[in-house]
C-alpha cells in the first residue's frame, strides 16, 4: 500500500539548477577554472561534498573541498537575494492535494537542511511535510539508497510503500535501489538527464493526482488498478489469473456471436494478456478492465475502451461483455457509465463511440441509456454495424 511520497526539491519543488550552476562557474572563477554547464549537470541530484571532491581531484586543484564549498555558498547566498528560486509549476497545488489523502510527504534533497527548510518556509509548505532529509547529513549520496532509506525510517514506513518524484539519473538510480516507486520528472532545466530507469516519465504536473500517482505505484508492484466502484459492481484492470475466468466466459456462444478477436486457446489468451498489461494499461492508463461482483468478488465480465481505426478515423472506442448470467438485470449499463465517466473526467477524452452490429439490440439500447447518439451506418470488420457517439461535457 502506498504510504508515504518523498520529493527531491532542486529540479522538482523548486527550478534551482540553472542558479546552482550558476553558483559554481562564478566560484570557480575565483580558482582559475571555467566550468561548462554540461560538467555541473552531471552532478545534479549529488550533493555539493560528493560534485567538489570529484572536482578538485579532476582538475588538481591545489585548494581544500571546504575552501571551494565556502566560496560556492557565499556566491550563491548572493545569487539567491538576486534571483531567488522560482517554484516548479504546479507542484505547489499537488503537494496541497496530496495531504488531503492519508499519506506522509517529505522532502529527501541532497541540499543542506537549512536551504530545505528555507524553501519549505518560502513557498508556504511547511505544514504540509512530515519530515526533511539532507543528503548532506548522510555518509553516501545519490546514486546510493540512503537518502531515502533514511526519509522512509523517519516516517515509519518500509520502502516498497514509498513513491519518489525526482528530476535526475542519480536520484532516479537511488530511489530504485532503495527499493521504492519512481516517478522521473524530466525538466528541461536539469539538463539531459537519463530517466529510463523511472517506473514513468512525466513532462509536468498540472495534470497530476493522488489517483495518478496511486496508480503508477500499483502497476510497479504489478497489482491490478481499480478503475471504479459502483453499487454492485468492481470494475479494474485484470491479472493474468484472471484470464482463466475471462476465457469461460469467451466459450459462451452468445457471448462469442458479437465479439471480435477471441482465442480459442486459452495459453494464447494469457500471453495476449501479458502483453496487453505492458503495452495497454501501463502505456495508454486504459483498455479493457475486469468486472467484478462485488458481493462475490466473481468476474463477471469485462468493460472499457481501446484505440480503434473505425470509419477511415482514429477513435476511442467503447466496448462490453458480460457472462450471460448477468443479463438483463442492468450490469451492462452501470459499468458503461462508470466507463464514460472515468473517461471524461479522469482523461479527459472528448469523444467515445460503440460500434454495434445491427442485430444487437440489448446493446444500442444501451449505448442510448447512457446519451450515445445513433451517428452513421457503417460496414466494419465484416460486419454491418451502427456507429454511436457521445462528446466530453466538460471540454468546448
Amino acid at each position: 500500500m502506498l504510504k508515504a511520497i518523498l520529493f527531491d526539491m532542486d529540479g522538482v519543488i523548486i527550478d534551482s539548477e540553472p542558479l546552482h550552476c550558476k553558483a559554481f562557474q562564478k566560484a570557480m572563477k575565483q580558482f582559475g577554472l571555467d566550468l561548462s554547464k554540461e560538467y555541473c549537470y552531471q552532478f545534479i541530484g549529488n550533493t555539493d561534498r560528493y560534485m567538489v571532491d570529484v572536482l578538485v581531484k579532476d582538475f588538481n586543484l591545489p585548494n581544500t573541498s571546504e575552501e571551494v564549498i565556502r566560496t560556492k555558498q557565499e556566491v550563491l547566498n548572493q545569487l539567491e537575494l538576486e534571483e531567488r528560486y522560482p517554484a516548479v509549476p504546479y507542484v505547489v497545488d499537488l503537494i496541497k492535494n496530496l495531504s488531503k489523502h492519508p499519506i506522509k510527504l517529505a522532502i529527501a534533497s541532497s541540499s543542506p537542511m537549512e536551504q530545505i527548510e528555507r524553501t519549505a518556509k518560502d513557498l508556504s509548505l511547511t505544514s504540509y511535510f512530515h519530515e526533511y532529509v539532507s543528503g548532506m547529513d548522510l555518509k553516501h549520496s545519490k546514486p546510493a539508497p540512503d537518502i531515502f532509506l533514511k526519509a522512509a525510517s523517519l516516517l515509519g514506513v518500509s520502502p516498497d510503500e514509498c513513491l519518489v518524484i525526482e528530476d535526475s539519473f542519480n536520484g532516479v538510480t537511488a530511489a530504485k535501489a532503495a527499493g521504492m516507486t519512481c516517478v522521473g520528472y524530466y525538466n528541461e532545466n536539469s539538463g539531459n538527464q537519463d530517466l529510463s530507469g523511472a517506473d514513468i516519465i512525466i513532462e509536468g504536473f498540472d495534470e497530476i493526482t493522488f489517483s495518478f500517482l496511486k496508480n503508477v505505484y500499483l502497476r510497479s508492484h504489478g497489482e491490478p488498478v481499480t478503475i471504479a466502484t459502483t453499487a454492485r459492481l468492481i470494475i479494474r484492470e485484470m491479472s493474468v489469473e484472471d484470464i482463466v475466468s475471462m476465457y469461460h466466459i469467451y466459450q459462451q456462444p452468445e457471448v462469442r456471436e458479437f465479439v471480435d478477436d477471441i482465442d480459442d486457446y486459452l495459453q494464447e489468451e494469457i500471453e495476449k494478456h501479458k502483453a496487453y498489461i505492458k503495452n495497454v494499461y501501463n502505456f495508454y492508463g486504459y483498455g479493457f478492465w475486469g468486472i467484478f461482483s462485488r458481493e462475490t468478488g466473481e468476474l463477471i465480465g469485462r468493460c472499457g475502451i481501446q484505440n480503434s481505426e473505425i470509419n477511415g478515423r482514429f477513435e476511442i472506442e467503447l466496448g462490453y461483455l458480460l457472462n450471460i448470467d448477468h443479463w438483463g438485470y442492468g450490469y451492462a449499463l452501470e459499468c458503461t457509465k462508470s466507463v464514460l465517466e472515468y473517461a471524461f473526467y479522469e482523461l479527459q477524452i472528448p469523444r467515445i463511440v460503440a460500434v454495434i452490429d445491427k442485430k444487437n439490440s440489448r446493446s444500442a439500447k444501451v449505448a442510448m441509456h447512457v446519451g450515445m447518439k445513433f451517428d452513421a451506418e457503417i460496414y466494419h470488420k465484416g460486419r454491418n454495424c451502427d456507429l454511436y457517439v457521445i462528446e466530453n461535457p466538460n471540454i468546448e
